[in-house]
Formats: structure tokens, C-alpha cells, sequence
């Protein structure tokens, strides 16, 4: 077994490949020639959620990395990180000095996997329809700085935002901007199912059983044009219930490559070198994990208990106990390696302490223990969520000031559960829309936030995020990205516990594994190929 790893850089603000692309697997998938990735992602249609794949509603890993292959967008993210470059454009940029009006052109000869003709006007109907939907996932708040979207002729369209927003390029890279063909998508209405048509880098086909994915087929778009070659024809992504169901399929060969999310376990006997024909590549990650309050529970309505929760969490334990060394203690919601970190949490309440925490409690009159209910979902993040609950669990009630409980759902009913404001504490985790500080702290404190959260802070939401974002030279805008994680210190409307590595695992001949996933961990298929068993 070869192990192959991508060094993060020490200092990062957007990050650099250090490795070309390499092989790392083998077998034949048993279906055909089509490479066949495994994953443990669910993909389900439910009365709360019957449109998981629309892009006016996707606001997940799993379905984003669907849409990611298949519905173009102006802008992406390149495979070695950096800047956002064109892909459905031809070109973009800000053409005033305020950063306030952005212009892109398209492609010449840009095409729907249909045939249809690529407009401008497609892109403007795109961008509009999901602000007129303003769907409950929170994804429309990506979008949240456009004013109006003009356009000049077919191929031009121009974007007037609100206020600057030198973010904005790397939004149009997020699948949220897809560029949809209006006689598939009503303008006012989600398309419920698992039908996915664009002009992106493969077509699309799901296999389903009782509202759920099974398989999905994803076939090379002959129309396409855009910034990425794909090196395949066919990719099939299977879905499984669990990770040792998908680590056996890749060990028998029924599939070619092992994504999100494979246990601790099994990365650590991959890493021990247990098998000559998987190889196990790991890299730079952006991945973060956090708990989320309602802040307007009668539970955690006080600042004293979350604080107290914040003072007595010992974040290295956590991770090393459940994760080893695939994760690390994280004591802000931007992660160490993105430009504007900072360690508020840590700075605000150092070590671990029992006698803080109790003095924290005391001086708001607050009764011990508190009692409190954490959820965390059974089937979204990995297996070991459950493990890091019940550390976490064991942490609060040892210290006799929590009494806590833990309980676990399905995704399918722990998301709409969480948005509705049903739990007072749950476990969320959050994978980037871009690798930017904006993107970990904007989409949890602003207007229309991704949690449906009820915490809301003006100075925060009308002259720190968009003083941020007025800034091109992202270090410049650290002094208002660092007032707000200390505020989020202080207030603890979430609190950080962990970000960690991403890892796949591939047959021998199997080639591209380096950039299968990117830093915000996108799914890039097209850079998988087959090539010569070793």
C-alpha cells in the first residue's frame, strides 16, 4: 500500500498544490469501463426535503458535489487552488474600483447537455430564481450582496451588488450560482426529485429506491466547454450504508475509489500499510466541526452556559480520543491555515477548567447541573460522531455541572429538526463553499444564516462582515474578521471543536487521487482516470 500526502502550506490564504497529480488504485469496478466511487453519503427526497438536488435549495457536501459535476457555473475553483478561474465565462472581474459591479462574458457556443443554447438571459433567470425562492436550506444567502443582474446582448451579463464584496467571484463558483435551463426549472418552484440537467462536464442519471439514491451514473458531456478535462467517460457513485460496507466493496473490487467518510479506523489500517492494492491518499482539509445552539431555548438562552460548556470542553482530548491524528483542536470557527484566524476561543478561556466554568455559572445565578440534550446526526458525518458525543458527553457530566444527555438522527430528520429550532445543542459540521475566512464565519452570523440560528448581531451583520469584504487583500481585512470570532467567543452562538485532514482511498490503477478532492472538499471527478495496475 503506498501512501501518498499533500503537505499544507505553514502560512495560507489561498492554498497551493505541493503534489502533481498521482495514481492510487485498481480493479474494474464491475461496471464496465465506468470508474466507480463509493461513498457514504445519503441522497433521500423527503416531505420536508423533496428537492434535495435543485440549486436553489442544495446546501450540503453530498449534493453539492453532484451539481459540482454537472451544472456549469461562471466562476470555479481551479484544481490546484488559487483564485477562482472562468469556466462557463469566458471571462469575469470587477470593473469598478469599489468592487461593487462584477461582469462576466460566456463562452462562445456554450450549450445545455440538450442542445439548448447557454444566454445570458439563462444566467440571469438562474441567479434570480433562487433569490426569489429564498429556499429554508440558507443557501440563497450566498447571494445575499447582488442588487439586480442586468444583461447586454446573449453572451454579456453584469452583476450590481449591494455593497462591495470581494468574495463574490468565489460564490459564483459554489453550485448555488448552476446555471440552470429555464424550460427545467420554474422560476418560482423547486423541482422536486433527482433530475439534474445543465452544461457542465458530465450528464446525469440516478438510480432510486424508496426516495433514495442507489447509484448515480455520471456520463461525459460531449457539449461541454469549460475550464476543467475530464479524463474519463463514465463515473458511477454508489452509496452505502456504512463505511464498512464500502471499505468490503473496495477490497473485493465491486468499486474503484473510497470518498467521504471512512472510519478512523480504517484509515489508520490503510495508513499500516494493510493492503498492496489500496492506496491511501490524504490532504489538506477545510473541514470543521462545531455545536450550534438555539439561543432562544430556555436551556442555553443564557450566555453563562454556553460559555461554561466553551471553558470546559477539552478540544484535544476530543480529537485525538475519537480522530487521532486526523483532526486537530480547533478554537475558532475560521480554521489555523485560512488568513484571518484566530484563536478567540482560546484566548477568551485558555485550559480546560472546572473552577471557571463554575465561577461562569454562579455569577449569572444559574442552577447546577444544567441539564441538556445534545444531537448530533447518525449518518452524515461518519461513524465516529457517535463516539465524539459521547466524549463530549462524558466531559460536561464529569465535571458535575451538566447533567447530559445525547441522542442521534438521521439526516433526513435531523436537518429540517435543526431548522425548524427543535434542539436546543447539536453537532453540525461545515465543509467551505470556498476556502476563504468569510465562508466560516458570514453563513453562521448573517441575515438568513445557514442554522436558521436566532443569534443576530448588527454590529456584526452591518459593518464587520462587510468591511471584510471590501478588503481584495484578504490580509488587510483580518482586523474586522478578528472582532468577529472574538465576538463569537464571547457570545458563543456555536462553538468550534475540531477541523480535519480528508482522505481517499483508491485501487492501484487508478489515477488523479491527488485531486479527486480539492481544499473545500469538492468531488472532482473528471480528474479521476484509469491507468495501469501495479
Amino acid at each position: 500500500m503506498n501512501r501518498k500526502t499533500l503537505v499544507l502550506p505553514a502560512v495560507v490564504g489561498l492554498l497551493t498544490p505541493v503534489l502533481a497529480a498521482c495514481g492510487g488504485s485498481g480493479g474494474g469496478g464491475k461496471s464496465g469501463n465506468a470508474i466507480v466511487v463509493g461513498t457514504t453519503d445519503q441522497f433521500a427526497a423527503t416531505k420536508d426535503a423533496p428537492a434535495p438536488l435543485d440549486p436553489a435549495y442544495a446546501y450540503d457536501v453530498g449534493t453539492w458535489n453532484i451539481l459540482r459535476q454537472t451544472q456549469q457555473t461562471l466562476m470555479a475553483q481551479p484544481k490546484g487552488e488559487g483564485d477562482p478561474v472562468p469556466d462557463a465565462a469566458e471571462s469575469c472581474g470587477f470593473t469598478d474600483s469599489g468592487s461593487e459591479r462584477y461582469a462576466c462574458k460566456l463562452r462562445d457556443g456554450l450549450k445545455f447537455a440538450n442542445g439548448d443554447t447557454v444566454t445570458a438571459e439563462d444566467v440571469k433567470y438562474s441567479i434570480e430564481r433562487v433569490l426569489r425562492i429564498k429556499s429554508d436550506s440558507g443557501v440563497s444567502s450566498l447571494l445575499n450582496t447582488i442588487d439586480t443582474v442586468e444583461t447586454q446582448g446573449d453572451r454579456e451579463v453584469i452583476f450590481h451588488l449591494k455593497t462591495a464584496d470581494a468574495t463574490f467571484p468565489y460564490k459564483l463558483s459554489t453550485p448555488v450560482a448552476g446555471i440552470v435551463n429555464p424550460k427545467d426549472y420554474e422560476k418560482d418552484k423547486l423541482r422536486d426529485g433527482f433530475t439534474v440537467d445543465g452544461s457542465g462536464p458530465y450528464t446525469f442519471q440516478a438510480d432510486v429506491k424508496d426516495n433514495a439514491i442507489v447509484s448515480a451514473t455520471f456520463t461525459k458531456n460531449p457539449s461541454y466547454k469549460g475550464s476543467v478535462t475530464v479524463n474519463n467517460s463514465k463515473v458511477v457513485i454508489r452509496s452505502y450504508d456504512s463505511a464498512e460496507a464500502m471499505g468490503a466493496a473496495i477490497d473485493k473490487g465491486d468499486i474503484d475509489v473510497m470518498t467521504r467518510t471512512m472510519t478512523p479506523a480504517q484509515i489508520q489500517k490503510l495508513d499500516a500499510g494493510s493492503s498492496n492494492k489500496v492506496d491511501l491518499v490524504d490532504m489538506p482539509g477545510l473541514e470543521i466541526r462545531y455545536l450550534a445552539f438555539n439561543t432562544n431555548a430556555p436551556s442555553v438562552k443564557s450566555k453563562a452556559v454556553r460559555q461554561a460548556m466553551a471553558q470546559l470542553i477539552d478540544r484535544g482530548e476530543l480529537a485525538n480520543k475519537v480522530y487521532g491524528t486526523e483532526a486537530e483542536p480547533l478554537y475558532s470557527l475560521v480554521p489555523a491555515t485560512i488568513t484571518g484566524h484566530s484563536n478567540s476561543f482560546f484566548n477568551k478561556y485558555g485550559n480546560p477548567s472546572v473552577a471557571k466554568a463554575k465561577a461562569l455559572l454562579a455569577q449569572a445565578n444559574i442552577t447546577t447541573p444544567v441539564k441538556l440534550t445534545l444531537h448530533y446526526t447518525t449518518d452524515h458525518y461518519g461513524a465516529a460522531t457517535k463516539q465524539e458525543f459521547e466524549d463530549l458527553q462524558k466531559q460536561l457530566n464529569n465535571s458535575g455541572l451538566f447533567d447530559v444527555s445525547i441522542q442521534g438522527h438521521p439526516w433526513t430528520e435531523f436537518r429540517p429538526a435543526e431548522q425548524k429550532g427543535q434542539y436546543d445543542v447539536y453537532g453540525m459540521g461545515w465543509f467551505p463553499d470556498f476556502p476563504d475566512a468569510d465562508n466560516f464565519l458570514a453563513p453562521f452570523l448573517d441575515k438568513d444564516n445557514f442554522l436558521g440560528s436566532p443569534y443576530s448581531n448588527t454590529t456584526i451583520q452591518h459593518t464587520l462582515i462587510p468591511d471584510s469584504r471590501r478588503e481584495a487583500d484578504r490580509l488587510a481585512a483580518s482586523k474586522s474578521l478578528t472582532a468577529i470570532q472574538d465576538t463569537v467567543a464571547e457570545d458563543v452562538p456555536v462553538l468550534p471543536l475540531w477541523q480535519g485532514k480528508q482522505y481517499v482511498a483508491a485501487r492501484d490503477d487508478i489515477t488523479g487521487t491527488a485531486y479527486a478532492l480539492n481544499s473545500s472538499s469538492t468531488l472532482q471527478l473528471w480528474e479521476l482516470g484509469r491507468g495501469v495496475s501495479g
